[in-house]
């Protein structure tokens, strides 16, 4: 295993995921753009919020990269099928909890099923599973997030 490894992983799989996306919502799989999403909690200029966005989710890629590596290391293994797997834990907790259940939290512009009529929100709520996206979104996000995993965990192997 090495550090290293996991870092080109995390690049290489973070380009990968947010191509993935990118294309899904080009395509119409999905209306979710989570740089869109990740930008608008610190600017309300759109145009940067998406340049700013894209910044943040790279971050997030190398964050949640390191975290893998943490636990591949604790275990004493990894592998591109390992990695994927926990692409599969981080991809469903993203849909179930972190975007749908903590963003909105934080985030200054999204809106919540608590939101009243006479307030109006920036951005809808994701749902669960970012479902609100659209039909497709879950999977689309749990399969992106599978494969960022396998890239990760392949690169922390390849690199040893």
């Amino acid at each position: 295993m090495s550090a290293w490894g996991t870092a080109a992983g995390a690049f290489v799989g973070t380009l990968a995921l947010t191509t993935a996306l990118r294309a899904a919502s080009e395509l119409r799989l999905t209306r979710m753009d989570l740089p869109f999403l990740l930008g608008t909690a610190v600017t309300v200029n759109r145009t940067r919020a998406k340049a700013i966005g894209y910044l943040m989710h790279f971050l997030n890629g190398q964050i949640f990269a390191f975290v893998y590596f943490a636990v591949f290391v604790a275990i004493g293994q990894a592998g591109w099928w390992l990695g994927a797997l926990f692409g599969l834990a981080h991809g469903l907790f993203a849909g179930t909890a972190l975007v749908n259940i903590l963003l909105p939290l934080c985030h200054p512009r999204m809106g919540s099923p608590l939101t009243s009529a006479p307030q109006t929100a920036m951005l809808e709520p994701p749902g669960f599973l970012m479902r609100n996206y659209g039909p497709g979104t879950p999977v689309v996000t749990v399969l992106a997030h599978v494969g960022y995993g396998a890239i990760v965990g392949g690169f922390t192997t390849l690199a040893a």
